[in-house]
């Protein structure tokens, strides 16, 4: 059986038992080992790849995920188009629990992490919108078709964690425009741009965050709990986009690196 593939999801371990005719592969890459190893099955005749972004015993927490790891086992299996979701918290009263956001743009708040595989000449990749249009209209396609209700348009901000926000930080991540928030949105985008790879996420609303919900902070048995309960739908999302998945990437993001060489890439 072959260990390569077209289309990754990087998220939850929900998706392990949807991948017909499954294997593991154990990927090396430059930048160490990925978060665990790498499932390649079908998905609607589709070869797909799957990587739990935490490990599959969650044990690397949001700020030490190895991102650049895991973006490269997936583009040298062959991947070229990911779907990535994702649990957020609401900055807005009306993003309650259960609210499917599909995000348009990202703010990095983060630091301290390897978020760029540029590590000499000059490479200055365009980023001024960060999700693959193609894979997002499919997406929303996609939930259209299947009846799930969602939020075509939001900007993520992403922060270092493990610590949910305050409240003032809370407050003020909205009142500058953040739509929703989570803590491993970035540099997964931005990496998976350097590489010419097609990338969305799919946010699943959690909790309001602490600026927004009055009574009570966000904890994570709350987080934990609600994106449970929507496991099956989001995996409906998934597998439904995944088939909807246009043949042939007429997007813009093969063409990121036009013009470029950048010594770090994959041939």
């Amino acid at each position: 059986m072959t260990s390569t593939a077209d289309v990754a999801v990087i998220g939850g371990s929900g998706l392990y038992s949807l991948l017909d005719g499954a294997r593991e592969v154990r990927v090396e890459t430059p930048y160490g080992p990925p978060s665990d190893a790498v499932t390649v099955g079908q998905v609607a005749g589709r070869r797909v790849a799957f990587l739990p972004r935490h490990g599959r015993d969650h044990r690397h927490p949001p700020h030490l995920i190895p991102y650049r790891a895991n973006l490269w086992a997936l583009r040298s299996l062959g991947v070229r188009r990911i779907l990535a979701p994702c649990a957020v918290g609401g900055l807005r009263a009306d993003l309650g629990p259960g609210t499917f956001v599909l995000p348009d743009q990202l703010v990095d708040r983060t630091s301290g992490r390897e978020r760029s595989f540029v590590e000499s000449g000059a490479v200055h990749v365009n980023f001024a919108d960060p999700y693959c249009p193609a894979v997002r209209r499919a997406v929303h396609e996609t939930a259209d078709t299947i009846g799930i209700p969602l939020t075509g348009t939001g900007t993520v901000v992403v922060i270092d964690g493990p610590r949910f926000s305050t409240r003032a930080e809370s407050r003020w991540y909205a009142a500058a425009g953040g739509t929703v928030i989570n803590m491993t949105g970035a540099p997964e985008a931005a990496l998976a741009r350097e590489l010419a790879l097609c990338y969305a996420a799919i946010a699943l609303v959690t909790d309001l965050d602490a600026g927004v919900d009055g009574e009570h902070g966000v904890t994570q048995e709350e987080v934990f709990r609600v994106f449970k309960d929507n496991t099956e739908r989001m995996r409906g999302l998934l597998l439904a986009t995944i088939a909807n998945l246009p043949a042939e990437r007429t997007c813009p993001c093969p063409d990121t690196l036009d013009g470029m060489q950048p010594a770090y890439l994959i041939p």
